[in-house]
């Protein structure tokens, strides 16, 4: 429902959206990270996720976890010259006065690199070799969309579901909390939803399940495809 509350909220959001952008873009730090633009206009995915929530957290979330990223490495060449994936998977060598920062931020906009990545779609079902790794490792689609949903109602507080994949092309579901990425742990992800509030709260308030449930129908399974095929040819990423 349309309230003037929630009027009042949406505009004051608005408000804040336009000047943390001016801001942001002063202040962000340069560095060896980059925020990647959105691969889809920010209303791609307005049967799940609203244009409002998409520049939030496109430009305000994930900029400025880019922006403290490239803060914490600043005088730290050794780190700043990895590539992202490589950082993730060398945090006990980073600094213990910034490991947590870089853990967080570089978690975050590898997370957030990949989430962009694989929506912008029409949903549906998937197919081709993804489809086929599904059948073998997760049940089924419908069973996958049933344990997935369930890992992400389950995470606790703030976090995500992922996907993760082998180089033998293995599927399985994995939580984690924060913005903590199964690359920290030698794994690669497929794909991957983010429960943080701040991904679905304008549209769904506190109901995580509908949000869980409406994201399917955005998910570009062609790019999982090329992730998948990605995986199994060992230049899978982030």
């Amino acid at each position: 429902m349309f309230t003037p509350r929630r009027a009042l909220f949406l505009g004051a959001a608005a408000i804040a959206t336009t000047a943390s952008r001016k801001v942001w873009a002063q202040a962000a730090p340069s560095g060896p990270h980059t925020l990647p633009a959105l691969p889809y206009a920010a209303n791609a995915n307005e049967a799940a996720i609203d244009t409002m929530t998409m520049e939030i957290h496109h430009q305000r979330h994930h900029g400025a976890q880019v922006a403290a990223l490239n803060n914490a490495l600043r005088d730290q060449a050794e780190f700043a010259a990895l590539p992202l994936d490589e950082l993730l998977q060398n945090l006990s060598r980073v600094p213990q006065a910034i490991r947590t920062a870089v853990r967080n931020n570089a978690g975050g906009h590898a997370n957030h690199s990949m989430f962009w990545e694989i929506m912008g779609g029409q949903g549906g079902t998937p197919s081709g070799e993804v489809a086929e790794a599904i059948n073998r490792d997760l049940g089924g689609f419908d069973q996958f969309r049933t344990n997935f949903n369930a890992a992400g109602m389950g995470v606790f507080g703030s976090g995500w579901a992922f996907v993760t994949v082998t180089n033998s092309g293995q599927l399985a579901i994995a939580q984690r909390p924060g913005q903590d990425n199964p690359i920290m742990d030698g794994l690669r992800v497929l794909m991957g939803n983010d429960v943080w509030e701040h991904a679905y709260y304008l549209r769904y308030q506190n109901r995580r399940a509908d949000y869980l449930n409406a994201w399917w129908n955005v998910l570009n399974w062609n790019k999982i495809n090329e992730r998948y095929a990605a995986a199994r040819a060992g230049t899978l990423r982030i």
